[in-house]
């Protein structure tokens, strides 16, 4: 007679009595491990946060060397290459392998439509060269330095996103455009933040009158339509100013409109903290009101204050950008991604050359990788919710 089947699975792998103990150095290992490396844990299963935060790491980077990055410099012009479009990048001859390498650039006029024409003169080939000396330059307007990432050979032109309409080159004033917008951002939510905290720690801390005047304040703030507010504050700016005056002024001017959203969430905060057991033993102790909010309070909700700010960057530089394309924010000769937009206004240039609106595009890239950023920030400032 058939004996039925065993209906209990045996492992024949080998009997390890140290299982359990490692086990338990794993388990002991998180339990161990402090709020920033659980923070950062959670942080890294977050992948598109995660290469949204490495983007804008290496955006800013990138400003610290626009005139090593950008093929020109920033007010170099082209008179014969005025409107050019973009000029493709090809990597083969005839069948053959070259290298990357740009056609000789040839303009006519169009007498009928009353425009430049420009077409490829496959008849000469310029390659493009990577870390060679061209067009020289002062670094941060210091060094003298003729070093570029890349540029093209002796007698041609490289215009990847196409020129201006005095010749410049828009993919270089793209580059140099960044350290002004991405900047302005940076420098803005760090005044936004040190205001917010501070007022909204007094209101939460103190209460009764100190945060009522502080949450009027707010709301009569908050009342006003944002747009108009900052066009009638940037309306104060006066002209003579230096651009780097107009640069500090139209970032106080965003910092101010931005830090009440930040102030209310730190009274919400520390109207419940301040009433748990740590802050009152630390009261009894002797220890002042800015000591309790500074080393006790704050501390503990310090991540989710981070997430905030990273999704108050991108308002920040959409401001900035809203207030230069609209002529009432910063102006030439400083260049942001704002500024460059600004001749774009024109619905019948952009028709003709469409490729005036492509500041818009890092612009959406960086909105967007902030917003991921600060998504995967907000997840994972409480470490312990799944």
């Amino acid at each position: 007679m058939k004996q039925p089947a065993n209906p209990h699975f045996v492992c024949d792998a080998e009997y390890d009595p140290r299982s359990i103990e490692k086990a338990h150095i794993e388990q002991q290992s998180f339990f161990l491990a402090s709020q920033w490396q659980l923070i950062w844990w959670k942080f890294k299963k977050h992948k598109l946060a995660l290469y949204s935060g490495l983007f804008i790491v290496l955006l800013y980077l990138s400003i610290l060397i626009c005139e090593f990055l950008a093929p020109y410099s920033l007010h170099s012009r082209h008179v014969d290459s005025i409107y050019s479009p973009p000029q493709p990048v090809h990597l083969f001859h005839e069948g053959e392998w070259v290298g990357p390498f740009v056609y000789g650039w040839n303009q006519t006029l169009d007498m009928d439509r009353l425009l430049r024409v420009y077409s490829e003169d496959r008849e000469k080939i310029y390659r493009i060269n990577f870390f060679c000396d061209a067009e020289g330059y002062k670094f941060w307007g210091l060094v003298e330095s003729n070093l570029h990432l890349a540029c093209v050979e002796k007698g041609g032109t490289m215009f990847l996103l196409g020129t201006d309409r005095l010749g410049r080159d828009m993919l270089s004033r793209i580059i140099y455009g960044a350290r002004i917008s991405i900047t302005i951002g940076l420098v803005g939510i760090c005044l936004s933040m040190i205001m917010g905290v501070i007022i909204g720690s007094l209101a939460g801390y103190y209460g009764g009158w100190v945060d009522n005047v502080v949450q009027r304040l707010i709301e009569v703030i908050r009342s006003f339509p944002e747009l108009p507010l900052w066009m009638a504050l940037s309306a104060i700016i006066p002209v003579t100013w230096s651009p780097l005056w107009v640069f500090f002024g139209i970032t106080l001017i965003l910092a101010l409109m931005d830090w009440t959203g930040l102030a209310r969430a730190v009274r919400s905060k520390l109207l419940a903290l301040r009433e748990e057991d740590y802050a009152s033993a630390a009261l009894l102790m002797g220890a002042s009101p800015p000591r309790i909010i500074r080393k006790h309070l704050l501390p503990g909700f310090l991540s989710h204050l981070i997430a905030s700010a990273t999704l108050s960057i991108p308002a920040m530089i959409l401001g900035e950008t809203a207030l230069s394309f609209l002529g009432l924010g910063l102006r030439p000769p400083i260049t942001s991604w704002g500024v460059l937009l600004a001749e774009a206004q024109n619905v019948n240039v952009v028709a003709i050359y469409p490729w005036l609106m492509l500041p818009v595009v890092p612009v959406i890239f960086v909105i967007l990788a902030f917003n991921f950023l600060g998504d995967g920030l907000r997840d994972a400032a409480d470490p312990y919710k799944n």
